[in-house]
């Protein structure tokens, strides 16, 4: 009976350095830390495209491409993952005057049009590419995976298209209204 009480002892010395200051910080930390891991790794993966129009954009992923309208993510609402900045940009896709962006919810981070493409992806629709080539609507994107998920939707849904080249990805699509939309692929 001698040994359990020194045991005993030991334990609650153990408790009592647990619930100490410090060891209720590392307990907060650990406890954020976990809940962060969370948070992000149950977040869509969100893709990026810039158009030049997005009221032909709407009719082409809605209309043509059935794709279903997404919320925003909420790592959104916390401009997480804004980083896309205006130097690593090629002037070539950017229009001259930018146009308005439409809000899907009005908070920030949240303009322009937000679809479901595949089960944990989403894609992020936003204004400021410029026009192409005989004044074609452009859609840009800067994810080779991107226009990989687009261009297999397309075939799914049996449009007629042209890939124009393979590296860097970029081909044409007709919309419903006949107009060609170049989706291009621009290589950082």
């Amino acid at each position: 009976m001698v040994l359990q009480f020194p045991v005993l002892g030991a334990f609650f010395l153990g408790l009592d350095s647990l619930f100490s200051t410090q060891g209720i910080m590392v307990m907060l930390l650990v406890g954020y830390a976990g809940a962060m891991w969370m948070f992000l790794t149950s977040a869509p993966k969100v893709y990026t495209v810039m158009v030049s129009d997005l009221r032909v954009a709407k009719e082409f992923y809605e209309g043509l491409l059935a794709l279903s309208v997404a919320d925003v993510p909420l790592h959104y609402y916390y401009n997480y993952e804004q980083t896309m900045g205006a130097a690593s940009i090629d002037p070539l896709y950017m229009s001259a005057t930018p146009t308005a962006m439409g809000t899907a919810t009005g908070s920030a981070g949240s303009e322009g049009l937000w679809y479901q493409l595949k089960k944990n992806t989403q894609l992020h629709v936003i204004s400021g590419a410029s026009f192409g080539d005989k004044n074609r609507q452009r859609h840009v994107c800067f994810d080779r995976e991107c226009l990989d998920a687009i261009l297999l939707r397309i075939q799914s849904r049996r449009l007629r298209f042209k890939i124009r080249s393979k590296k860097p990805l970029n081909f044409l699509v007709k919309d419903i209204e006949n107009r060609t939309i170049e989706m291009a692929e621009v290589s950082n």
